[in-house]
């Protein structure tokens, strides 16, 4: 299926229904669809061509959706750009990718001029929501009709960069069809319909948002509300005013929801759909919302940008499987192999492998490393798990974060489900630090709840008591706060640095 279809079949649908909110303003199916159209024709009379590189810097606002489907419809492969990225990795993403196209909201445009010395490729910058003619001007005058362009699902059609969690991030380059399978495997599993108000709240350049909620929705015809900047105290407040129903937010999105000191349930009265991925779930946030919100119906998956959503775990199977990421999600095959790429028996600790039509096409421009993720006919995806008799998947850890440590495996998550159970413990993150008798050895960064306290002593007490003595932590570290990637991942690599400066551990 194209993704252009996704839209023109939704509006064909709904015409008049708003298919998106932003702030106080509204866009019906059939001006979205028009906007489009008028995007794509843009779009192929600056840069002619199928294939080419068209970037976006931009936070969730109705211009990202138009050029979304603009790009798809124009046979362009629209680059979306985080906006969190420092210069040195912004110009690295817009050169790697080869963007000759971008289009840069009013707020990131200084920014990007003071790159354009340094991005030979780059030949023309549009700017979003500015006060001179710009992406506005752009579409001003086009046709409203779709252009004449040939297109077939196996198209490249979007490009992703990976949130950089062990070294320089990678561009996810994926077809019509790899984000096709994604959208409809979301619709099911979380349950969606056009009675949906559907709430972005998680940035636009990912693929949660775009593909994996934003795409879907338009998909069944729901309405999307876009939040721009993410605000506690705005997201209730939009929930409330909208009446949404659905969401997908990262663990640290919903702790913050549930513990604000203006916490009002009466706020999400409609919220009955919440999905959440990208970090691990502390229990007592679970516990806390299923307390606070007991209508609210939770839909926990996992997945990777490579490879969409790969499996599902939906809230009738609480608290059973309370730990799980789920089964193997609808449309996709998924897989746990050793090292050799044989299945390994339930109950044993396998990497997740995943084939089929969700599957990305490659890293943009890195054959070494596509060839390294494709293997024996398997996208591999890094993530060790455990799978029970009924098919659950319960992740171990990844398998680049695994120590050895005098020859003995480690999974940090492992040591970090341990910490987790002291009530002190808001966030923690545990890696392998160099040591000269053993190797490598765990070392813990602990962040706290506010005004809770807690030793070092304590720490290592727990953990000796817990789990075998050679997985005790030997460093402890209380911290204030993490470095996260934009869907609220810790940036372990950058914890790892200072411990692996000048030693022979790739991180």
């Amino acid at each position: 299926m194209l993704t252009g279809d996704m839209l023109r079949r939704s509006a064909e649908r709904f015409a008049g229904k708003p298919a998106l909110i932003w702030q106080d303003e509204a866009m019906s199916y059939r001006e979205l669809d028009m906007a489009a159209n008028r995007c794509a024709n843009a779009l192929l009379s600056r840069a002619p061509g199928p294939g080419v590189k068209v970037g976006i810097i931009c936070r969730n606002r109705p211009e990202y959706a138009v050029a979304f489907f603009g790009a798809a419809r124009s046979g362009h492969v629209l680059v979306n750009v985080s906006v969190l990225l420092a210069d040195d990795e912004l110009r690295f993403v817009l050169d790697k990718a080869d963007v000759e196209l971008l289009l840069v909201e009013a707020t990131f445009a200084e920014k990007v001029q003071a790159l354009r010395a340094k991005l030979p490729k780059l030949r023309e910058v549009v700017v979003i929501g500015g006060e001179a003619p710009g992406f506005d001007a752009m579409l001003d005058g086009q046709p409203q009709t779709p252009p004449a362009v040939n297109l077939h699902e196996d198209m490249p059609f979007c490009m992703t960069y990976t949130g950089g969690t062990t070294g320089r991030p990678k561009g996810v380059l994926a077809s019509h069809r790899n984000r096709a399978i994604t959208a409809h495997t979301v619709a099911m599993e979380e349950a969606l319909d056009e009675r949906d108000i559907v709430g972005i709240v998680t940035p636009m350049f990912h693929v949660a948002a775009l593909n994996i909620m934003f795409q879907p929705a338009i998909l069944v015809g729901a309405t999307c509300t876009l939040m721009t900047a993410w605000d506690v105290a705005e997201f209730a407040a939009m929930a409330r005013r909208t009446q949404l129903t659905a969401a997908f937010m990262v663990p640290t999105q919903i702790a913050m929801m549930i513990s604000d000191d203006g916490f009002d349930p009466a706020n999400f009265a409609s919220f009955t759909k919440l999905s959440f991925a990208g970090a691990p779930m502390p229990d007592w946030v679970q516990q806390e919302v299923l307390a606070r919100l007991p209508g609210l119906r939770m839909t926990q998956i996992y997945g990777q940008s490579e490879v969409g959503v790969l499996t599902s775990l939906r809230y009738w199977y609480l608290p059973e499987k309370l730990g799980s990421v789920g089964r193997q999600a609808y449309n996709v095959d998924i897989a746990l192999v050793d090292r050799q790429g044989n299945p390994v028996a339930r109950g044993e600790v396998g990497e997740i492998v995943s084939r089929g039509e969700n599957v990305m096409l490659e890293y943009y421009d890195e054959p070494e490393q596509t060839a390294e993720f494709f293997r024996g006919g398997w996208a591999w995806t890094g993530d060790l798990a455990r799978m029970d008799e009924d098919g659950f998947i319960y992740l171990i850890d990844r398998s680049k974060d695994m120590m050895i440590s005098g020859g003995e495996n480690i999974y940090p998550k492992e040591i970090e489900n341990a910490l987790y159970e002291l009530s002190e413990v808001a966030e923690c993150a545990v890696f392998g630090i160099p040591d000269d008798k053993w190797g490598e050895v765990p070392a813990a960064y602990i962040q706290l709840h506010p005004g809770a306290a807690l030793t070092e002593e304590r720490v290592i007490a727990h953990c000796t008591q817990r789990l075998a003595r050679f997985k005790r932590p030997r460093l402890v570290r209380f911290v204030d706060d993490f470095p996260k990637t934009a869907m609220g991942k810790i940036q372990k690599n950058i914890l790892r640095a200072e411990h692996w400066k000048d030693k022979e551990k790739k991180i």
